[in-house]
Protein backbone atom coordinates (compact mmCIF):
# COMPACT_ATOMS: atom_id res chain seq x y z
CA UNK A 1 0.00 0.00 0.00
CA UNK A 2 1.33 3.43 -0.90
CA UNK A 3 2.01 5.60 2.15
CA UNK A 4 -0.36 8.50 2.61
CA UNK A 5 1.35 11.89 2.82
CA UNK A 6 0.71 14.56 5.37
CA UNK A 7 2.63 17.86 5.25
CA UNK A 8 6.06 17.82 6.85
CA UNK A 9 5.72 14.33 8.35
CA UNK A 10 5.31 12.56 5.01
CA UNK A 11 2.86 10.08 6.58
CA UNK A 12 -0.78 10.55 7.60
CA UNK A 13 -1.48 6.99 8.72
CA UNK A 14 0.36 3.86 9.80
CA UNK A 15 -0.30 0.18 9.16
CA UNK A 16 -0.08 -2.18 12.14
CA UNK A 17 1.44 -5.40 10.80
CA UNK A 18 0.78 -8.02 13.50
CA UNK A 19 2.70 -11.28 13.78
CA UNK A 20 4.07 -11.27 10.23
CA UNK A 21 6.50 -14.07 11.12
CA UNK A 22 3.83 -16.14 12.89
CA UNK A 23 0.54 -15.43 11.05
CA UNK A 24 -1.17 -18.48 12.56
CA UNK A 25 -0.93 -16.79 15.96
CA UNK A 26 -3.75 -14.45 14.96
CA UNK A 27 -6.15 -17.37 14.56
CA UNK A 28 -5.53 -19.11 17.88
CA UNK A 29 -4.98 -15.87 19.82
CA UNK A 30 -8.17 -14.04 18.74
CA UNK A 31 -10.58 -16.18 20.78
CA UNK A 32 -8.72 -16.21 24.15
CA UNK A 33 -7.85 -12.53 23.69
CA UNK A 34 -11.50 -11.59 23.12
CA UNK A 35 -12.57 -13.70 26.13
CA UNK A 36 -9.93 -12.05 28.31
CA UNK A 37 -11.11 -8.63 27.11
CA UNK A 38 -14.76 -9.38 27.95
CA UNK A 39 -13.69 -10.81 31.32
CA UNK A 40 -11.52 -7.78 32.11
CA UNK A 41 -14.23 -5.25 31.24
CA UNK A 42 -17.01 -7.19 32.96
CA UNK A 43 -15.12 -8.03 36.14
CA UNK A 44 -13.80 -4.50 36.59
CA UNK A 45 -17.24 -3.01 35.91
CA UNK A 46 -18.81 -5.30 38.54
CA UNK A 47 -16.08 -4.37 41.02
CA UNK A 48 -16.56 -0.64 40.42
CA UNK A 49 -20.35 -0.90 40.75
CA UNK A 50 -20.03 -2.95 43.94
CA UNK A 51 -17.65 -0.46 45.56
CA UNK A 52 -19.83 2.45 44.43
CA UNK A 53 -23.11 1.04 45.78
CA UNK A 54 -21.90 -0.73 48.93
CA UNK A 55 -21.49 1.83 51.72
CA UNK A 56 -19.35 -0.63 53.73
CA UNK A 57 -16.73 -0.50 50.95
CA UNK A 58 -16.39 3.29 51.03
CA UNK A 59 -12.91 3.04 52.51
CA UNK A 60 -9.49 4.28 51.29
CA UNK A 61 -8.23 0.81 50.33
CA UNK A 62 -11.25 0.19 48.08
CA UNK A 63 -11.00 3.66 46.55
CA UNK A 64 -7.45 2.78 45.47
CA UNK A 65 -8.74 -0.51 44.07
CA UNK A 66 -11.38 1.45 42.11
CA UNK A 67 -8.64 3.63 40.64
CA UNK A 68 -6.72 0.49 39.61
CA UNK A 69 -9.85 -0.91 37.92
CA UNK A 70 -10.39 2.32 35.99
CA UNK A 71 -6.79 2.30 34.76
CA UNK A 72 -7.11 -1.35 33.71
CA UNK A 73 -10.28 -0.63 31.73
CA UNK A 74 -8.74 2.33 29.91
CA UNK A 75 -5.65 0.28 28.98
CA UNK A 76 -7.81 -2.55 27.67
CA UNK A 77 -9.99 -0.21 25.62
CA UNK A 78 -6.93 1.54 24.20
CA UNK A 79 -5.24 -1.60 22.92
CA UNK A 80 -7.41 -4.72 22.65
CA UNK A 81 -10.31 -3.57 20.38
CA UNK A 82 -7.82 -2.39 17.74
CA UNK A 83 -5.84 -5.65 17.96
CA UNK A 84 -9.05 -7.68 17.55
CA UNK A 85 -10.09 -5.48 14.61
CA UNK A 86 -6.78 -6.38 12.95
CA UNK A 87 -7.25 -10.08 13.68
CA UNK A 88 -10.88 -10.31 12.54
CA UNK A 89 -11.29 -7.67 9.84
CA UNK A 90 -7.69 -6.90 8.78
CA UNK A 91 -8.21 -3.23 9.77
CA UNK A 92 -4.53 -2.45 10.05
CA UNK A 93 -4.59 1.30 9.39
CA UNK A 94 -4.41 3.82 12.21
CA UNK A 95 -4.20 7.56 11.73
CA UNK A 96 -1.01 9.48 12.51
CA UNK A 97 -2.50 11.28 15.52
CA UNK A 98 -4.46 8.26 16.81
CA UNK A 99 -1.23 6.26 16.83
CA UNK A 100 0.58 8.77 19.05
CA UNK A 101 -2.48 9.15 21.26
CA UNK A 102 -2.48 5.39 21.80
CA UNK A 103 1.26 5.54 22.55
CA UNK A 104 0.71 8.24 25.17
CA UNK A 105 -2.20 6.46 26.88
CA UNK A 106 -0.27 3.17 27.04
CA UNK A 107 2.86 4.76 28.51
CA UNK A 108 0.94 7.04 30.86
CA UNK A 109 -1.58 4.55 32.22
CA UNK A 110 0.93 1.72 32.70
CA UNK A 111 3.02 4.14 34.75
CA UNK A 112 -0.11 5.21 36.65
CA UNK A 113 -0.88 1.56 37.39
CA UNK A 114 2.63 1.00 38.71
CA UNK A 115 2.32 4.11 40.88
CA UNK A 116 -1.06 2.92 42.20
CA UNK A 117 0.52 -0.37 43.25
CA UNK A 118 3.17 1.63 45.10
CA UNK A 119 0.53 3.66 46.99
CA UNK A 120 -1.38 0.44 47.79
CA UNK A 121 1.85 -1.08 49.13
CA UNK A 122 2.22 1.94 51.44
CA UNK A 123 -1.40 1.44 52.52
CA UNK A 124 -0.62 -2.18 53.47
CA UNK A 125 2.60 -1.10 55.22
CA UNK A 126 0.69 1.33 57.45
CA UNK A 127 -2.05 -1.25 58.10
CA UNK A 128 0.46 -3.89 59.25
CA UNK A 129 3.24 -1.84 60.84
CA UNK A 130 1.21 1.03 62.31
CA UNK A 131 -2.34 -0.34 62.76
CA UNK A 132 -3.33 2.11 65.49
CA UNK A 133 -2.36 5.10 63.33
CA UNK A 134 -3.91 3.69 60.14
CA UNK A 135 -7.26 5.58 60.41
CA UNK A 136 -5.46 8.89 60.91
CA UNK A 137 -2.88 8.36 58.12
CA UNK A 138 -4.84 6.58 55.36
CA UNK A 139 -7.84 8.90 55.05
CA UNK A 140 -10.09 9.93 52.18
CA UNK A 141 -7.95 13.07 51.87
CA UNK A 142 -4.83 10.91 51.58
CA UNK A 143 -6.43 8.93 48.74
CA UNK A 144 -7.46 12.13 46.95
CA UNK A 145 -3.93 13.57 47.21
CA UNK A 146 -2.43 10.22 46.14
CA UNK A 147 -4.75 10.09 43.08
CA UNK A 148 -3.74 13.64 42.08
CA UNK A 149 -0.07 12.70 42.48
CA UNK A 150 -0.52 9.52 40.40
CA UNK A 151 -2.28 11.39 37.60
CA UNK A 152 0.00 14.45 37.56
CA UNK A 153 3.37 12.68 37.87
CA UNK A 154 2.78 10.16 35.12
CA UNK A 155 0.79 12.42 32.78
CA UNK A 156 3.56 15.02 32.78
CA UNK A 157 6.60 12.74 32.65
CA UNK A 158 5.35 10.40 29.92
CA UNK A 159 4.03 13.10 27.57
CA UNK A 160 7.51 13.79 26.15
CA UNK A 161 7.78 10.32 24.56
CA UNK A 162 4.90 10.62 22.02
CA UNK A 163 5.64 14.30 21.42
CA UNK A 164 9.26 13.59 20.43
CA UNK A 165 8.20 10.61 18.31
CA UNK A 166 5.50 12.66 16.55
CA UNK A 167 8.03 15.42 15.74
CA UNK A 168 10.33 13.01 13.89
CA UNK A 169 10.40 13.11 10.08
CA UNK A 170 8.60 10.12 8.58
CA UNK A 171 9.78 10.05 4.99
CA UNK A 172 7.49 7.37 3.59
CA UNK A 173 7.69 4.09 5.51
CA UNK A 174 4.47 3.58 7.45
CA UNK A 175 4.30 -0.17 8.23
CA UNK A 176 4.71 -0.76 11.99
CA UNK A 177 5.94 -4.28 12.78
CA UNK A 178 3.74 -4.47 15.86
CA UNK A 179 0.10 -4.78 16.95
CA UNK A 180 0.26 -1.48 18.84
CA UNK A 181 1.93 1.90 18.46
CA UNK A 182 4.89 1.18 20.73
CA UNK A 183 7.39 4.03 20.82
CA UNK A 184 10.40 2.33 19.24
CA UNK A 185 8.31 0.34 16.76
CA UNK A 186 7.05 3.66 15.40
CA UNK A 187 10.24 5.70 15.81
CA UNK A 188 12.40 3.27 13.84
CA UNK A 189 10.30 4.13 10.74
CA UNK A 190 11.67 7.67 10.89
CA UNK A 191 14.54 8.90 8.75
CA UNK A 192 15.84 10.93 11.74
CA UNK A 193 18.23 9.86 14.48
CA UNK A 194 16.15 8.22 17.25
CA UNK A 195 18.91 7.94 19.88
CA UNK A 196 17.23 10.55 22.08
CA UNK A 197 13.93 8.66 21.84
CA UNK A 198 15.62 5.44 22.94
CA UNK A 199 17.38 7.12 25.85
CA UNK A 200 14.24 8.96 26.93
CA UNK A 201 12.14 5.81 26.92
CA UNK A 202 14.81 3.86 28.80
CA UNK A 203 15.37 6.61 31.39
CA UNK A 204 11.68 7.39 31.82
CA UNK A 205 10.64 3.75 32.09
CA UNK A 206 13.26 2.81 34.65
CA UNK A 207 12.79 6.04 36.60
CA UNK A 208 9.02 5.58 36.93
CA UNK A 209 8.62 1.81 37.10
CA UNK A 210 11.98 1.25 38.78
CA UNK A 211 11.36 3.72 41.60
CA UNK A 212 7.87 2.30 42.17
CA UNK A 213 9.17 -1.28 42.35
CA UNK A 214 11.95 -0.25 44.76
CA UNK A 215 9.43 1.44 47.08
CA UNK A 216 7.09 -1.58 46.82
CA UNK A 217 9.98 -3.90 47.70
CA UNK A 218 10.92 -1.64 50.64
CA UNK A 219 7.32 -1.63 51.91
CA UNK A 220 7.05 -5.40 51.81
CA UNK A 221 10.47 -5.83 53.42
CA UNK A 222 9.28 -3.71 56.36
CA UNK A 223 5.98 -5.62 56.42
CA UNK A 224 7.82 -8.96 56.49
CA UNK A 225 10.09 -7.75 59.30
CA UNK A 226 7.06 -6.62 61.32
CA UNK A 227 5.20 -9.88 60.68
CA UNK A 228 8.13 -12.02 61.80
CA UNK A 229 8.10 -10.18 65.13
CA UNK A 230 4.46 -11.04 65.81
CA UNK A 231 4.22 -13.67 68.54
CA UNK A 232 0.47 -13.94 69.08
CA UNK A 233 -1.08 -17.15 67.71
CA UNK A 234 -2.54 -16.61 64.24
CA UNK A 235 -1.33 -13.01 64.11
CA UNK A 236 1.18 -13.73 61.35
CA UNK A 237 -1.38 -15.45 59.12
CA UNK A 238 -3.91 -12.65 59.67
CA UNK A 239 -1.33 -9.98 58.91
CA UNK A 240 -0.17 -11.68 55.72
CA UNK A 241 -3.75 -12.24 54.53
CA UNK A 242 -4.40 -8.49 54.60
CA UNK A 243 -1.76 -7.87 51.92
CA UNK A 244 -1.89 -11.21 50.08
CA UNK A 245 -4.23 -10.01 47.32
CA UNK A 246 -2.16 -6.90 46.65
CA UNK A 247 1.06 -8.93 46.52
CA UNK A 248 -0.48 -11.32 43.96
CA UNK A 249 -1.51 -8.38 41.75
CA UNK A 250 2.02 -6.98 41.85
CA UNK A 251 3.36 -10.40 40.82
CA UNK A 252 1.00 -10.46 37.81
CA UNK A 253 2.04 -6.96 36.79
CA UNK A 254 5.80 -7.31 37.33
CA UNK A 255 6.21 -10.90 36.08
CA UNK A 256 4.78 -10.20 32.62
CA UNK A 257 6.76 -6.95 32.50
CA UNK A 258 9.96 -8.78 33.50
CA UNK A 259 9.45 -11.51 30.89
CA UNK A 260 8.79 -8.81 28.29
CA UNK A 261 12.07 -7.05 29.19
CA UNK A 262 14.04 -10.33 29.16
CA UNK A 263 12.72 -11.30 25.73
CA UNK A 264 13.79 -7.90 24.42
CA UNK A 265 17.27 -8.44 25.88
CA UNK A 266 17.47 -11.93 24.37
CA UNK A 267 15.79 -10.93 21.10
CA UNK A 268 18.28 -12.91 19.02
CA UNK A 269 17.27 -16.15 20.77
CA UNK A 270 13.48 -15.75 20.55
CA UNK A 271 11.06 -14.94 17.77
CA UNK A 272 10.56 -11.17 17.31
CA UNK A 273 6.83 -11.85 17.62
CA UNK A 274 7.18 -13.02 21.25
CA UNK A 275 7.78 -9.51 22.73
CA UNK A 276 4.85 -8.25 20.63
CA UNK A 277 2.61 -10.99 22.05
CA UNK A 278 3.74 -10.27 25.62
CA UNK A 279 3.17 -6.55 25.15
CA UNK A 280 -0.42 -7.18 24.03
CA UNK A 281 -1.08 -9.66 26.86
CA UNK A 282 0.35 -7.25 29.42
CA UNK A 283 -2.55 -4.89 28.64
CA UNK A 284 -5.26 -7.50 29.28
CA UNK A 285 -4.12 -10.34 31.60
CA UNK A 286 -3.52 -8.22 34.74
CA UNK A 287 -6.74 -6.30 33.98
CA UNK A 288 -8.70 -9.56 33.83
CA UNK A 289 -7.12 -11.12 36.92
CA UNK A 290 -6.91 -8.11 39.27
CA UNK A 291 -10.66 -7.85 40.13
CA UNK A 292 -11.01 -11.64 40.30
CA UNK A 293 -8.16 -11.96 42.83
CA UNK A 294 -9.63 -9.23 45.03
CA UNK A 295 -13.15 -10.58 44.60
CA UNK A 296 -12.14 -14.11 45.61
CA UNK A 297 -9.72 -13.21 48.41
CA UNK A 298 -11.52 -10.22 49.97
CA UNK A 299 -14.55 -11.23 52.02
CA UNK A 300 -16.06 -7.72 52.08
CA UNK A 301 -16.07 -7.48 48.26
CA UNK A 302 -17.42 -11.01 47.88
CA UNK A 303 -20.26 -10.26 50.30
CA UNK A 304 -20.93 -6.91 48.59
CA UNK A 305 -21.29 -8.60 45.19
CA UNK A 306 -23.60 -11.24 46.67
CA UNK A 307 -25.82 -8.57 48.28
CA UNK A 308 -26.06 -6.66 44.99
CA UNK A 309 -26.97 -9.84 43.12
CA UNK A 310 -29.62 -10.68 45.71
CA UNK A 311 -31.10 -7.19 45.34
CA UNK A 312 -31.06 -7.55 41.56
CA UNK A 313 -29.06 -4.25 41.52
Amino acid sequence: MTPHRNGSTGVSEFLLNCFVRSPSWQHWLSLPLSLLFVLAMGANAILLITIRLEVSLHQPMYYLLSLLSLLDMVLCLTVIPKVLAIFWFNLKSISFYACFLQMYIMNCFLAMESCTFMVMAYDRYVAICHPLRYPSIITDQFVAKAAIFILARNALITVSVPILSARLQYCGRNVIENCICANMSVSRLSCDDVTINRLLQFAGGWTLLGSDLILIFLSYSLILRAVLRLKAEGAMAKALSTCGSHFILILFFSTILLVFVLTHVAKKKVSPDVPILLNVLHHVIPAALNPIVYGVRTQEIKQGIQRLLNKGW
